[in-house]
């Protein structure tokens, strides 16, 4: 392996110390910008082909081309330049700090550690003078965190044979499926009146106190039977909001939910087993009324002719890790799902890192290292 921890390390905390938090989930968020202009001036002097597209006002996708010899695969490796919010630990977020063989900092691991190891593996194969035949492209996409337009913009504008989404896991694991998720407000009516008038008034947050323990008992089927590769069915409230004051019943109660998918279904599943919660509270409460609206919806992940990817991937790790390659599975969602709904053929792979979207955020260095020599062998490999 040419490329040596300090140098890596060196690139990664250069990419942490840019503030790029997508502004679709922090609306006052930096945005990618920044970190895309840094990226682009470090890989131009490679002689590759470098374009900033774009996707949203001074909110670009990095794309990096190194064109190959003619006749070959293409294969695209996808990373994401944003990362969410920092509030808890805005002193320490953008400051790097060494621990051991980890680096601690926001994005570090998720997904500031790809776009590294995508930056250095090009650059390898860029400067190790045998160029494959298949063209090798580096996408720094924004927006992953958010509602993904980047990769969305990406699979518009171009085509690929093949594609490696860069996300944290770990060495020896290839990610070939993962859940879908939705976005979901459930939204509880109820009557206004004033606190002395019971006979006027529906109270909407009992009502939805209703609800979230029906989701409660909706979670426990999912725990009761997991997925084999991507385990238990994610579903989690996020947000509430409600009444107007405390001398009034209040007549409307929301509640933010994340729902999960497993391959095979559609977010309509999910809808349905909600409604199903409602026809229980309204059984007991008969004015209840509640509607569902989906904010945001993502199919869940599952590869389709990915079969050379994961066998270079796997013969790639063989040599550089000395150990064999797992096919799993992941409870998240990732920009897969849209890679290959573009009919690419992709899976996942990346670094070891833990405490994502928390303070503390880390990724091993030693394991970067190792997947920078990885992602660059199945590229030779998948594009020869």
């Amino acid at each position: 392996m040419t490329v040596q921890q300090a140098e890596l390390e060196e690139l990664l905390s250069d990419l942490v110390r840019i503030d790029s938090v997508t502004p679709w989930l922090i609306p006052d968020g930096a945005g990618e910008g920044a970190i895309a202009r840094h990226i682009a001036d470090w890989l131009s002097p490679l002689g590759v082909e470098v374009s900033l597209d774009e996707v949203e006002p001074g909110r670009p996708n990095v794309v990096a081309r190194l064109h190959g010899t003619g006749g070959g695969a293409s294969l695209c490796l996808n990373a994401h330049s944003d990362t969410v919010g920092y509030r808890n630990w805005a002193e320490r977020a953008l400051k790097p700090e060494r621990q051991g063989d980890r680096l601690i900092g926001v994005g570090v691991a998720d997904d500031k550690s790809s776009v590294a190891i995508g930056m250095l593996a090009l650059r390898e194969i860029a400067q190790s003078g045998g160029r494959p035949r298949g063209d090798v492209v580096f996408a720094a996409t924004i927006d992953e965190e958010g509602s993904s337009v980047g990769t969305m913009d990406l699979v518009r504008r171009y085509r690929y044979d093949n594609a490696i989404i860069l996300e944290p896991d770990a060495v020896g694991r290839a990610i070939v499926e993962h859940q879908g998720f939705g976005w979901v407000d459930v939204i509880v009516h109820g009557r206004a009146a004033h606190g002395s008038a019971p006979e006027n008034g529906i109270d909407a947050i009992v009502h939805m106190a209703e609800v979230v323990r029906g989701l409660a008992g909706l979670y426990r089927t999912f725990e009761a039977a997991p997925d084999p590769r991507n385990g238990i069915t994610v579903l989690h409230t996020g947000t509430i909001s409600g009444g107007t004051d405390y001398a009034t019943y209040p007549s409307r109660c929301v509640l933010g939910i994340e729902i999960g998918t497993q391959p095979g279904e559609k977010l309509a599943n999910r809808v349905a087993d909600i409604e199903r919660v409602f026809d229980a509270v309204r059984g007991r409460y008969p004015a209840f009324s509640g509607e569902i609206k989906v904010n945001i919806e993502r199919d869940p992940f599952k590869g389709a002719g990915n079969e050379g990817l994961i066998a270079a991937a796997r013969e790639a790790t063989r040599q550089v890790a000395g150990r064999n390659l797992a096919e799993t599975g992941l409870n998240a969602w990732t920009d897969a799902a849209l890679m290959q709904d573009a009919g690419i053929p992709t899976i996942l792979l990346g670094a070891e890192g833990g405490n994502f979207h928390a303070p503390d955020e880390w990724v091993s260095l030693p394991e970067c290292v190792q997947m920078v020599e990885i992602i660059r062998q199945t590229a030779l490999r998948v594009c020869a």
